[in-house]
Formats: C-alpha cells, structure tokens, sequence
C-alpha cells in the first residue's frame, strides 16, 4: 500500500483565521475549482456560480467564516498573501454590489442569499467538512466539483483519497511511530534529522530551512501582534481579548520596541512557576485571539489549535535560552512528524474526531518537539506526545456559536501547559517502563473518534454550543 507522504510545509501551512478546515480549507477547494475551469477552458463561459454547504460547514460555516474564504478564493485571492486588513472592504463590496471577478478575471453575478447554499440537514459520507461548486456556463452547460476539507488546510476532491501531491522517493518512509523509532534505531538519527533527511527529497536543505525560519517569522509576529492587541474579537460573543493586557501586567513596566528585545525583557521577569505558567499562557492567547480575528496564523496543525505550538516554543526560546535557528527548526521538524503520524493513523480533524484531533494532536506534537530540544532520546520524545494525547482523549469540539473563541482559545493554554509538563515527565522517565505506546494512543484515539456523537464534532449541536445562552447578529 502507498504510504502518504507528508511534509513539514503540509502540517504547517501559512493562512487566515479562524479555522484551518472551515476557512483555509475551503478558501483552497474554492481555489482549485478556479484553476479546474481553467484547465477545462471554461472560465471566460461561466455566468453564474453556486455553493453548496454541507454538514459541518454549513452548521458552523458563518461563524468560522466558511463563507468569506470562499469568495475569496473564488476571487483569485490567496490566503497566505492577502492583505488580512482588505477581508471586510472586499466581501462588502462583493456582497452589496452582487458582483464577484471569478479568479480575478471574469465578472459574474453573484447573489450571497440565492448562491451561497447552507444546507444544515443534509451531509455527504466521505467527510463532514464538504462543499460542492456549480459553475453555470453561456452554452447551457454546467460543471460541479466536490471537495473536501478534511483538516489542517488539508483538501480532497472528491474521487481523490488525498490531495494531489509531487510522490517522491523518501529515503524513511514513515506510517506509524514503530516505523520512525525503526529508522532512528537503525540509523542513529534524531527524529528532526529523520525529517530533514526525508524533506531532501522534495527540496535543497536550504530552501527547507527558509521556508521553516519563515513559518516561525509568521508564529512570531501573530504572537507579538496578538500580544499587542486590546479591543473585543468580531463575531458577536463580544469575548474580551486578554492577552495584551496579560502581557502589559507581566513585564512590570520593562520597555522593548522589537521582538528580540520583548523576550529579553519577559526574561528579566523571573523564572517562577506562576510567571512561566503566566507567560505560557499569554503566548497561547495572543495567537488565537489572532486567528479568531481573521489574522494570518499557521496551521500547527490547524488554526483551532494555532497556539499550542508557538507557546511552547516561545517558553523554550525565552526560559529556556533556545533562541536559536538551529533550535527552532528541530523544534517543528519534530513536531511536524509527530503530527503527520496522527494525521495518518487518524485525523486531525475536529468535524471527525472532536477536539482531541486538534488541541490533543498539537499538545503532543509541543511535547515531542520540546523534549528533543531539550535533549531527551527518541524514545523519550515519543513518550512525550503520547503522553500529551493520552489526557486530551475524549475531548469535544463544541464551539459556542460556531465561532472559534469559546472554549477554543482558552484551551491552547491547557494544552501548551499539558505539553511542557508531559515534556518533563517523559524526561524524567524511563521508556522501558512505559505502558501505552504511541502508536497505541493513535489507534485510541481514532476509535474514540468513531464513537463520539456527532454534535461533538464541531457542529455546535452539543456541549457548551447549546448550555450557554448567547444572542449573535443576524448575518
């Protein structure tokens, strides 16, 4: 059987918030139905476009901003470049003008009530994350595509079991973690030099080191805007941002006018326990309070979960003394495989498996990073992510409103602190003694997965979605 190839750059991808499956995703599927009239040579022939929403996108589709993504990508926008600044001016003058420029190039109509479908009953079986395009063409004909947002900005069109993506020849092909501990026995590898290894077989070393030195340039400035950042996030719960205000209280009055001399200026704060655990937690707020603000964010390994791993990478380079590149790209090599391993043997899908495939992924995926950067053995770092995962099993995703802000943001701050402590207690252990693998923690989790009620899985149909009463806007 083939094994899915994934790399570094697919479990960390540069987007908008607030969701990697409900606004990246679909803003991609929109995208890819654009460059599929292209390819067919239709496009200059389309007069109108409907969308159809399925399942977990048209139930929580408003709220995570299904919507907007989609106009923007069928606009020709991308969301790693576009001006996160521009998102209201444009979808008012689309929605008001009832003129959308279909991949930035061919005007049709576009009426957001009549083509903007959300049907809330109906759900197709490959996912629950799904939307269907109708393109309606001058000679009468049509032509539909499905597609699929499986997860972390992760798309399938339908008849695809995975995205479409360059097969190479990896030198450790990797499914499970039993396969990646086999590589690092044999080879003597760190898990991250694994990785770096297998990454050379789509590009130079260098260009694999740039691109990660920029997802981290992108973690880093959402944090320190986040950080510096007060006001109400949009959506209508009116939930108060806290972390600029946090982040004001902890540093007693230290000055800074850039992000080297912020931490050097957090570091100056004292290392107790509760300002750590503090400052761990204002770094998980600033970036989610960001992408809950439609900012630009990356997937680690969604926009839901965004701060877990930045939080704790922000605890190593400021408590740590890890401010260091070399450091840095250890730190999401190895997360990124950890999260590769659950996107294989189950999802990090949160319409699939609730909110353990998000924040519990995220947490190992911190944990195992953390303790190879801290020198622990491969072993050590598996022992890390399981045990991470093992106390996020079970968890839901039922988010109040269909807006990622409650319960989500605050639990990047749990799953940052159960990272750094599953990262110490695997430290301080001894492999050999362990009782749950971490292949073993995957498998239970996807079982867990299958058997959880669906109004758990990001469809605001259970959980504190329907005990905590709220008025939202009409849209």
């Amino acid at each position: 059987m083939q094994r899915e190839q994934i790399s570094v750059f697919d479990m960390f991808k540069i987007g908008i918030g607030p969701s990697s499956s409900h606004t990246l995703g679909p803003w991609r599927a929109a995208q890819q139905f654009v460059e599929l009239l292209q390819q067919k040579q239709v496009l200059d022939l389309v007069v109108g476009i409907k969308v159809l929403l399925y399942g977990s996108l048209a139930k929580t589709g408003r709220g995570h901003g299904t919507d907007i993504a989609i106009l923007l990508g069928l606009s020709g926008d991308d969301p790693v470049t576009f001006e996160v600044d521009r998102i209201d001016t444009k979808i008012t003058q689309i929605t008001q003008d009832h003129k959308l420029l279909l991949g930035g190039i061919k005007p049709i109509s576009f009426f957001f009530d009549d083509d903007m479908l959300f049907l809330f009953t109906e759900s197709l079986p490959f996912h629950p994350n799904a939307v269907t395009f109708q393109a309606f063409l001058s000679n009468e004909t049509a032509v539909s595509g499905t597609f699929y947002s499986i997860g972390g900005g992760f798309v399938v069109k339908e008849g695809e079991q995975t995205q479409h993506k360059l097969e190479v020849d990896l030198p450790f092909p990797v499914e499970t973690a039993g396969d990646l501990l086999h590589w690092c026995r044999k080879t003597g590898l760190k898990i991250s030099e694994v990785v770096t290894e297998n990454e050379l077989a789509w590009r130079s070393e260098q260009q694999t080191r740039d691109g990660v030195m920029n997802i981290f340039k992108v973690m880093q400035e959402c944090m320190y805007r986040g950080c510096h950042t007060a006001g109400s996030l949009p959506g209508g719960l009116n939930v108060a941002r806290r972390a600029c205000a946090l982040n004001k209280r902890l540093l007693k009055g230290h000055t800074y006018t850039n992000y080297i001399e912020w931490v050097l200026a957090m570091r100056q704060t004292g290392n107790s326990f509760q300002n750590i655990l503090d400052w761990v937690s204002c770094f998980a707020l600033a970036v989610n309070e960001e992408n809950a603000s439609f900012g630009r964010v990356v997937t680690a390994p969604t926009n839901g979960a965004a701060g877990v791993i930045p939080a704790v990478l922000q605890y190593f380079i400021s408590f740590c003394d890890g401010l260091d590149d070399q450091k840095i790209i250890q730190f999401l090599f190895t997360a990124s495989e950890v999260g590769s391993i659950f996107k294989k043997g189950a999802t990090i899908s949160a319409a699939m498996g609730g909110c353990q495939a998000e924040i519990g992924v995220s947490s190992a995926m911190a944990a195992a990073a953390l303790t190879e950067v801290l020198g622990g053995s491969q072993r050590q770092v598996l022992m890390a992510a399981e045990i991470a995962m093992e106390h996020h099993l079970g968890m839901t995703c039922d988010p109040i409103g269909g807006l990622v802000q409650v319960p989500c943001i605050e639990r990047n701050t749990m799953g940052a602190i159960k990272a750094i402590t599953a990262s110490q207690l695997a430290l301080q252990s001894n492999p050999d003694k362990a009782k749950v693998s971490l292949d073993a923690v995957v498998k239970t989790m996807w079982q867990t997965a299958q058997d959880m009620n669906s109004k758990y899985k990001e469809t605001s149909d259970g959980g504190l979605a329907i005990n905590i009463p709220i008025s939202l806007p009409e849209c």
